[in-house]
């Protein structure tokens, strides 16, 4: 069992909290994207707590905010122990793969997707892991990614 309690919601993407969406207008900016969620498949919003564990473990939060489009993915995330971090990625430069289907997931439990790839205005392969809750949406957000990902590469 994950020591994250987590919430998926399907949002339109105006419905983030507004710094996120600011932050995700900022980084498509900054990589002259060009309007690559004009077309946006599904947006979703993760909330993620972490109750403290131990003697040294602490309390932590973490919102997440995911948009698909039939070419891109694009996420952002914040949380109590980090500043706001907005990634992106051309579906067709990665992978995407449910965490549970990773060697990983026997180690530290949990629910999501991996992402590996390569991500916008990076110079090597990276890796990402994108917490969701086992539920309607983040069980849709799950399989809709991963359908996305296989069809742009066709």
């Amino acid at each position: 069992m994950s020591d994250w309690t987590r919430t998926t919601k399907e949002i339109p993407f105006a419905s983030l909290p507004p710094e996120m969406v600011s932050a995700i207008h900022k980084h498509i900016e900054q990589y002259s994207l060009g309007p690559i969620l004009s077309d946006a498949l599904t947006c979703i919003q993760t909330n993620s707590t972490k109750n403290k564990r131990g003697l040294f473990g602490s309390a932590e939060t973490v919102q997440m905010g995911a948009i698909v489009t039939p070419y891109w993915l694009v996420w952002a995330i914040s949380g109590s122990k980090m500043k706001m971090a907005v990634l992106s990625a051309q579906l067709t430069h990665i992978t995407v793969q449910d965490y549970a289907q990773t060697p990983f997931a026997k180690i530290i439990p949990d629910s999501g997707i991996e992402v590996n790839g390569m991500f916008t205005d990076a110079s090597e392969n990276a890796s990402a892991f994108i917490g969701l809750e086992e539920g309607a949406a983040g069980n849709k957000f799950r399989e809709l990614l991963i359908n996305a990902a296989a069809d742009a590469k066709e």
